[in-house]
């Protein structure tokens, strides 16, 4: 795979292993210039009673975790979460958060109580998964705004139509082209990009190919192993080493050459 054009030497990243609420809580107020991130929510597979879990293990069974222990996201830790997420936010700045269904009928709401929410984007993942009576073939990635910032281009669709990672080195890999679109639409170059639940470390390939520094903690230490591999590489090589191909469909490809869907 081809080095991308991208890449810059003058980017930084730190990937911390640690509870998201306590990376927040040890964060200088202020200190970041937008959050991206895909929180591991334990909503919808505790209420559902999933068998076998691939991500976490048998809920029935109240646990045995084999990767990662879920964020337990009642609503007041959520609600906390949030105000944390706020208070590392500089002024003027964007917040994305992705969501499932479950979890944003469950606790979406709860951000309107602490960012100004502009729009619902859509992850089309263009291959449908698993699921319960319908199969998945979406989530849901809520934008809000801490004070008042435009977009970088207006020609942004709510729909982004990117492939899921089917096969990933991390049960939960999101594609990098979903942190592409957000940074796109949303950062400087010099920005410095958070993430509380790094997971595979997708969020700061999308922070260095925009030229932004990197800020990110997960509380799975083979999570953490995973991610600043990966970052390390990237940032020495301009390769990604655990998505070796584009997740843009065909049709898209050349149309988005170093365009925004």
């Amino acid at each position: 795979m081809r080095p991308t054009k991208k890449v810059t030497k003058a980017s930084r990243f730190e990937i911390l292993q640690k509870d998201c609420l306590e990376f927040l809580k040890s964060l200088p107020e202020e200190s970041v210039d937008i959050i991206v991130t895909d929180p591991a929510y334990s909503g919808m597979n505790n209420k559902m009673n999933f068998g076998n879990g691939r991500i976490v293990g048998e809920y029935k069974k109240g646990g045995n975790e084999k990767w990662f222990p879920e964020f337990k996201d009642e609503p007041e830790t959520f609600l906390y979460f949030l105000k944390l997420c706020h208070r590392v936010l500089k002024n003027n700045r964007h917040l994305y958060i992705m969501f499932d269904s479950f979890s944003l009928l469950s606790l979406g709401h709860i951000v309107r109580d602490v960012f100004d929410v502009k729009n619902l984007l859509v992850w089309d993942k263009v291959n449908f998964g698993m699921g319960h009576y319908f199969r998945r073939r979406h989530e849901f990635i809520l934008f809000a705004t801490k004070g008042y910032r435009k977009l970088n281009s207006k020609s942004i669709p709510d729909v982004w139509r990117i492939k899921r990672i089917p096969r990933g080195i991390y049960p939960t890999q999101k594609p990098v082209e979903l942190f592409d679109m957000m940074l796109k639409a949303s950062s400087s170059p010099g920005f410095l990009v958070c993430d509380p639940f790094v997971g595979s470390g997708s969020s700061s390939i999308g922070a260095l190919k925009a030229s932004c520094d990197f800020i990110g903690a997960d509380i799975s230490l083979k999570a953490c192993r995973i991610a600043k591999k990966r970052a390390d590489c990237f940032l020495k090589t301009g390769i990604d080493i655990y998505q070796k191909r584009s997740a843009l469909p065909e049709d898209l490809k050349k149309s988005l050459q170093n365009k925004l869907l």
